[in-house]
């Protein structure tokens, strides 16, 4: 049996989680996980993006998947959504890779143009 200061810490890691796919959020993260994409390797990015973002307390960031995003040579695929900020397409994405877009782009605002569609020949 768990005590109430045990029950209280699942609880609350619970609620963190939860919080991070709320769609309230300033900055939206979406992974592309259609077939292609998981099979690229997009769910460890995902979940990569969803422990960073809890590791840093980033209450503003919401990480979410979608379906075919439509370049499949380029899965994985993650795009990042800030208001009032044109639409960024980062591809061939890694766990690595996801976790420079959140230090880089997420948190000190420079987009990682290594990563994003333009810089891809």
């Amino acid at each position: 049996m768990k005590s109430l200061e045990e029950l209280g810490k699942i609880r609350e890691e619970a609620r963190n989680k939860i919080e991070i796919r709320d769609s309230k959020g300033k900055v939206r993260i979406v992974v592309g996980m259609a077939t292609c994409g998981i099979s690229a390797g997009a769910r460890p990015v995902l979940l990569e993006l969803i422990n960073e973002v809890n590791k840093r307390g980033l209450k503003d960031v919401v990480v979410s998947q979608t379906g075919c995003i439509g370049v499949c040579r380029l899965e994985p695929i993650v795009e990042v959504y800030k208001s009032g900020e044109n639409k960024v397409t980062y591809v061939e994405m890694t766990p690595g890779k996801a976790q420079k877009i959140i230090v880089e782009h997420i948190v000190n605002g420079n987009v990682v143009d290594e990563y994003t569609i333009g810089a891809v020949k």
